[in-house]
């Protein structure tokens, strides 16, 4: 139980929502605004006290934390909207806080048109990605992220700069799929489990007790696996990310490049891996190969080539992904422990990227790096946060992705030699197209066009609207960096009832 008087979970799904519903009532938009500083900033409370007290609060089994069970009507089908974290869903949850936060701090400063109804579908989203990493139950798990899926695709349609509608399109397509490929292989296992319910405890008891057989498990590991890849843009299945973010406002590409992008990821950790641990063993070198070699290399070579900002930063995250797929392919406690890392220390630094890469947009209005150059003599501030958030994003020592990046690659060596070197190379390429296009952008002589107009209309720095939501994703990042430990411990105890195979491979 939590110590407060109330539960934080649910608050940190009922205030957004409600908060939104109230801003759909007609209120004035300085209201609007009011309510929506509150939408975001409760969810963010909601999370550091979680994670402030996950340490010392009682743990029930499989390390879940803060459990409350709601009945909603459904418990014949073995359906109840059960709320806790574990060791895993914890530091997901505090990023979706996080990042929320700022997402919301840089949507209000934006004053983009519509606010109302823009920052309405941002709160819904909120709750949506709060829901899903708090949720227990499978069945809530999957409503959760199909609640944050829907805005996405409305505020690309409506908000979105270039190709806008195709982009939308692109991303329904894809990302429909990708959830019905995911909800098909989450239903047959509760069928084939013979639980009875989608409480996730209990099928990890039932699975346990009683485990599948190894052709079964392979097929439904298959199964989850392309979904849920499709959701986190596994090559060749990638193509909808770059678009979709290129053309997505800020703050929607922040929330979903950020946190809800993960939900793939958290599904085959929380759900495929420890139920399914022999379909696990039996795609993990298909799965390596297509993440090593597809992902990071080719994605990573793809990024290299941009010349428009925002798409670089689109690939860049496709490419960082392949990582995530590596750490999970390797079958072991370390590696799935260094994606939770990764995942955290990404979803900060990409949705920091985001953000200033608007930015930047906002002050020399374009997103072609090549039109750029010699900013940092004017945007001082601008230049250290974009630098820091690409270190940052190339996993220099001091911030989180560091980490996860370690951990991932010292178990890619017991895994394979090759598939590590490959990792390796990725690494110089993000080195490459990260420096890069900081040195494009802001140091280095301007180009004549750019200095023309910055004569004219010299560009400001960031504005505290901007330095705030900035500040609070890159504390973050650094905070972690410098303390590992503040998630990792809970991530430990959470992996310490891995499968049997997998706890071989620590």
């Amino acid at each position: 139980m939590s110590p407060l008087h109330f539960d934080p979970l649910l608050l940190s799904i009922a205030a957004p929502l409600a908060l939104a519903l109230a801003i759909a009532c007609g209120l004035p938009k300085r209201w609007s605004v009011l309510l929506a500083y509150a939408g975001f900033g409760v969810p963010a409370l909601m999370a550091l006290h979680v994670w402030w007290h996950f340490a010392s609060a009682p743990k029930e089994i499989h390390g879940y934390a803060f459990v409350t069970r709601y009945s909603t009507g459904l418990d014949g089908l073995g359906i109840g909207l059960k709320l806790g974290l574990n060791g895993l869903s914890m530091p997901l949850f505090v990023l979706a806080g996080i990042v929320g936060l700022a997402a919301g701090l840089y949507a209000i400063q934006s004053q983009a048109e519509r606010l109302k109804i823009y920052l309405l579908l941002l709160l819904v989203m909120q709750a949506g990605l709060m829901g899903i990493f708090a949720s227990v139950d499978v069945f809530f798990l999957y409503f959760f992220h199909e609640l944050a899926l829907i805005p996405t695709f409305i505020m690309v349609g409506i908000w979105g700069g270039r190709d806008r509608n195709y982009a939308a399109m692109t991303m329904t397509i894809y990302l429909t799929a990708g959830a019905m490929l995911s909800l098909a292989g989450l239903i047959a296992v509760y069928v084939r489990s013979g639980a009875g319910s989608f409480d996730l405890m209990m099928l990890r008891d039932t699975l346990a007790a009683r485990p599948l057989g190894e052709i079964a498990q392979r097929h439904l590991f298959g199964l989850l696996l392309f979904g849920f890849g499709i959701l986190v843009s596994l090559w060749p299945m990638h193509t909808w990310a770059p678009l979709g973010y290129g053309a997505a406002p800020s703050s929607a590409a922040m929330l979903h490049a950020g946190v809800l992008k993960k939900f793939g990821l958290y599904g085959l950790l929380q759900v495929a891996v420890p139920l399914l641990p022999a379909g696990l063993a039996h795609w993990s070198v298909p799965l390596a190969a297509l993440a090593g070699f597809g992902n990071v290399i080719v994605i990573g070579l793809v990024t290299m080539a941009q010349r428009d900002l925002k798409q670089m930063v689109g690939y860049s995250s496709v490419m960082h992904m392949g990582y995530a797929f590596l750490g999970i392919a390797c079958g072991s406690v370390l590696g799935a422990g260094g994606v939770v890392l990764l995942m955290v220390g990404h979803g900060l630094s990409v949705a920091l990227l985001f953000l200033l890469s608007t930015s930047i947009h906002q002050r020399t209005h374009t997103f072609d790096m090549e039109e750029m150059g010699g900013l940092a003599r004017r945007t001082p501030v601008l230049a250290a946060f974009f630098v820091a958030a690409t270190f940052a994003s190339v996993g220099l020592p001091g911030f989180a992705n560091f980490w996860g990046e370690l951990s991932i690659f010292v178990a890619l060596w017991r895994f394979s030699p090759g598939f590590t070197a490959v990792a390796v190379a990725g690494i110089v390429i993000s080195a490459v197209y990260g420096l890069r296009a900081a040195a494009k952008v802001f140091f280095g002589e301007p180009t004549d066009s750019f200095a023309r107009v910055a004569d004219r209309h010299p560009p400001s720095d960031l504005g505290w609207g901007e330095r705030l939501p900035a500040l609070v994703l890159l504390s973050a990042l650094l905070l972690i960096g410098f303390w590992p430990k503040s998630i990792s411990t809970a991530i430990d105890g959470a992996l310490a009832s891995a499968p049997a195979h997998i706890q071989g491979q620590r």
